[in-house]
């Protein structure tokens, strides 16, 4: 299996560099493609996902998998048409982010320094069990010019195989869009395979949970990007307005409970925690939520259980919200700093000094002012999509999209230039002379 993972990607490693010479036309072109083959072939996709289902049921009952991977596994007509589909079109509506020239300086007359943005090459992706992320990586993927080697979680099995087949069947004779360009793995073995293989591979981005993200970091030589959990806040402010901030609170936690941006915890200012507090338990009851909470809590409200230590680093994913009443601002902004996973958190006031605060100090990823949470997201980003959501602070952070599967390159263009020149008595000089916008127009002139 090892050999074949290998010849695998090295099959990728030459689609990369064919990709990375492509036009945008035809990578659009390509996606394109994609989203009518997906059309086209929506029964199987549907009926691939139902075998998916079935089995799903049958491991939740025997205590193997939780509700919440389930409802991530799902795909129907609706997600289909109005996400998976729609985010292809998005994808190919983006800039493109090759060839984009970000910085242009004059050496010296003649001589002009250019720094380009190029594709990063191999990218080995491991994700949940999430299906529409398969669609989501691979086409960011191309569009960036990259190539890429897809493991799903075991749970999406068929529906995986059927979307990679398809989305591939659909590249295949098109001008420009090399064979290999995108591989799905489906072996677990095949994971330890990839990790190995540092001279092919470029970057590995895992999409799942702490564990999974943890053994990657641990066992592979490859540049990793991602987040290990999505802990995420929203802290209501002695200077919110209650009606927004019921609003934000709730859809942070229901829209969407089984992501990586969905609230975990709420923390409420004391000045207003008599009010609040319980008006919102009964909200979250309402809604079917396990409400967990601090002993301040426990006094303002009924039928909330008791938090433990253990509640405040903990990513739910699931119907289950933690409530803390805290004194101030800097004691919302200390317990986020200490407990979150820096991927996304929020403050809802209508005091903007306090808002700016917040903002500034709170060190995650995305941080948001009097909005929800699940705003964190390539889509409703502008990114098209994203590939994943990293908590690096090297390269990219929060929703990773193109400009995140890019690096650059250096490109200089001279009139016969030697360095010899620039050293000894009569040495010429360095102008080092920003070429401004016209510069930016690139090397190719």
């Amino acid at each position: 299996m090892a050999d074949d993972i290998k010849a695998a990607a090295r099959t990728a490693r030459q689609a990369a560099l064919t990709l990375s010479q492509t036009t945008e036309k035809q990578r659009n072109a390509a996606l394109e493609a994609i989203a009518q083959a997906l059309h086209a072939n929506r029964d199987r996709i549907l009926d691939a996902n139902k075998r998916d289902l079935i089995a799903a049921e049958k491991m939740l009952a025997q205590g193997e998998i939780t509700l919440p991977l389930i409802k991530r596994l799902k795909v129907d007509a609706e997600k289909l048409d109005s996400e998976i589909i729609v985010g292809v079109h998005s994808v190919a509506a983006q800039e493109d982010p090759i060839g984009k020239t970000q910085a242009a300086t004059e050496l010296d007359e003649g001589l002009n320094l250019y720094r380009v943005t190029v594709p990063i090459g191999v990218i080995g992706v491991v994700f949940e069990s999430r299906p529409d992320a398969l669609v989501q990586i691979a086409t960011l993927c191309l569009k960036s010019g990259n190539a890429v080697m897809l493991k799903g979680g075991s749970e999406a099995f068929h529906t995986n195989r059927a979307l990679a087949e398809i989305m591939i069947a659909a590249t295949a004779d098109l001008d420009g869009i090399p064979e290999g360009w995108m591989h799905l793995l489906e072996a677990r073995e095949e994971v330890a395979a990839i990790l190995e293989l540092h001279d092919l591979i470029d970057l590995i981005i895992p999409r799942g949970g702490n564990e999974l993200v943890q053994h990657i970091m641990n066992n592979t030589k490859i540049p990793v990007m991602g987040h290990a959990d999505g802990i995420c806040h929203v802290y209501v402010d002695k200077a919110a307005d209650i009606e927004r901030a019921k609003r934000i609170a709730l859809d942070a936690k229901v829209q969407y409970v089984s992501v990586c941006n969905a609230v975990e915890t709420l923390l409420v200012h004391r000045d207003i925690a008599s009010t609040f507090v319980p008006e919102m338990v009964n909200i979250y009851r309402d809604a079917d939520v396990e409400v967990r909470g601090d002993a301040a809590v426990l006094e303002l409200s009924e039928g909330v259980l008791p938090a433990t230590e253990t509640d405040w680093r903990t990513e739910y994913l699931d119907m289950i919200i933690s409530v803390k009443i805290v004194n101030d601002l800097d004691e919302a902004i200390l317990h986020i700093n200490h407990y979150s996973s820096h991927h996304t958190d929020a403050i809802v006031t209508e005091d903007q000094q306090a808002a700016q605060r917040f903002l500034q100090a709170v060190d995650s990823a995305s941080v948001l002012h009097n909005a929800s949470t699940r705003f964190a997201d390539g889509f409703r980003y502008g990114l098209g999509a994203e590939v994943g959501i990293s908590t690096n602070r090297l390269h990219s952070r929060g929703p990773v999209g193109l400009e995140g599967l890019v690096i650059y390159k250096y490109v200089v263009t001279g009139d016969g230039h030697i360095a010899g020149d620039y050293i000894g008595e009569n040495a010429r000089t360095f102008t080092h002379r920003d070429r401004g916008l016209q510069g930016l127009r690139g090397w190719r002139g």
